[in-house]
């Protein structure tokens, strides 16, 4: 989170949302969707599709349309978005490209252009299986690139915040 942010009328209803998404990725049943549908080969969209319904009961869309129609990537769309006073939300969940293919920085990117977004809720393995067997850390990596946008030194991005969330 930005550090004025906490001054912003809205902080406390935007932690309110991250709340939600926490308490809903807290759920035994969809823990245990998630641990399933997290297996060596699957694809984000596999993860995504065990809390669709879930993210839909508090106002979640799913790959909404037109959010980047002023731009020349009109195409791009965020997996989840759900509108908020003073900016809505851009959720993304990421599974087994998220570091090699930097797509944690390519939804910052996202949202830091979407004219109705000013927050990310950006889900990531914390451990990733690779084909051999071994154990990649996705989550601190993550952690500490996005971080750094964050950093004050750094000048400011259009984004407010980013509820990391790590499965």
């Amino acid at each position: 989170m930005r550090p004025d942010f906490e001054k912003n009328k809205n902080c406390k209803s935007v932690l309110e949302v991250g709340r939600q998404v926490r308490a809903i990725l807290n759920k035994p049943e969809v823990k245990s969707k998630i641990a399933r549908a997290h297996v060596f080969g699957a694809t984000s969209h596999s993860v995504q599709a065990t809390i669709l319904d879930e993210l839909s009961k508090i106002g979640f869309t799913s790959e909404k349309k037109g959010l980047f129609a002023d731009f020349k990537v009109p195409g791009i769309r965020p997996d989840y978005f759900k509108p908020h006073e003073g900016g809505g939300f851009l959720f993304e969940v990421e599974r087994g490209k998220t570091i090699a293919n930097n797509m944690d920085l390519l939804d910052l990117w996202k949202t830091h252009i979407c004219r109705e977004a000013r927050h990310l809720i950006l889900l990531v393995p914390n451990i990733r299986v690779t084909g051999k067997g071994a154990k990649q850390n996705i989550f601190s990596p993550v952690q500490n690139r996005i971080s750094a946008f964050f950093h004050e030194s750094v000048p400011a991005i259009d984004v407010d915040s980013i509820h990391l969330i790590g499965y």
